[in-house]
This record gives structure tokens, sequence and C-alpha cells, in this order.
């Protein structure tokens, strides 16, 4: 198992930032590499994502979401990575979103990018996009405030 640790400042309250992150769907838009997510349910999502053209779909479980805290999940089957997102507020109008995760590569392709850095440099990437995406609109693109 690899993991990796990452995070970015956001221009943006804590209760935005953690709004946005909860729209699963609109993952695509700043998450490299992520085709589509489906919202099943609350707490199910299906993933497609197509990474150095090796195309996956995987559903995860969100295991635990807190407003304006964190959202945690793991994947059911297939690919196994697990992480959460933390939301900090370091203002009213700032807030840092930390994200960790746990995963398994796949095959030796994803072995050796995953010793290189290429993995925490994506994740790295896609927070830098998440913080634009959310930083240039000032606002979600939609809420979701429930628990799990």
């Amino acid at each position: 198992m690899s993991q990796v640790e990452e995070s970015v400042e956001v221009d943006v309250p804590v209760r935005t930032a953690y709004n946005q992150w909860t729209q699963f769907e609109s993952f695509p838009e700043f998450m490299e590499g992520v085709e589509r997510v489906d919202q099943l349910s609350d707490s199910l999502t299906h993933w497609t994502t197509s990474i150095g053209g090796v195309e996956r779909q995987f559903d995860a479980k969100i295991t635990e979401q807190i407003p304006d805290e964190r959202v945690a999940w793991t994947t059911v089957e297939g690919e196994r990575q697990a992480g959460v997102v933390t939301f900090h507020r370091l203002s009213d109008g700032r807030t840092k979103v930390m994200l960790q995760m746990d995963f398994d590569p796949q095959g030796l392709a994803e072995t050796v990018g995953d010793k290189l850095g290429f993995v925490k440099r994506r994740v790295s990437g896609d927070l830098e996009r998440f913080k634009s995406f959310i930083e240039s609109r000032g606002t979600e693109t939609g809420a979701w405030r429930g628990e799990v």
C-alpha cells in the first residue's frame, strides 16, 4: 500500500469548499484522469478513470461524511483505495483542504510511477485545479449537507 498526503489553501469559506467537494460528479472538471463520477446513493459513487490509456471503473463507498469537516471513502472491490479529505477554517474566507489517500498500485507501470512520485504530483495538481475551480466561481455548484 502506498500513501499520499497533500494540501492546498483556498480563498473561500470552509462551507463553500466542503459543499463543492460533495459534488462528486464535478470531479472530472478538476481531477486529471477522472472521466466520470456517478452518485449512486448518499454513500456510493461509481468512478470511470482513464490514466495512461488504461480505463478503469470502480465503486467507492463514503464511510464518513461530516459537514464542513471531512469526507472519507474506501473502494468497494477491485481498485484498493481509501482516503479522507478534511477542511480546516483558516479565516472567514480561507480554508485548508487536506487529502490523505492509501492506494495499491496495479501492475509494473503504476508501481514504477508511484515510486517516481507521479501519483503525489497528480494529487497535488488535482488540488491546485480544485483551488482554481472554486476560487474562479466564488461559490459552490451545489451542496449535500447530510452525514454518513
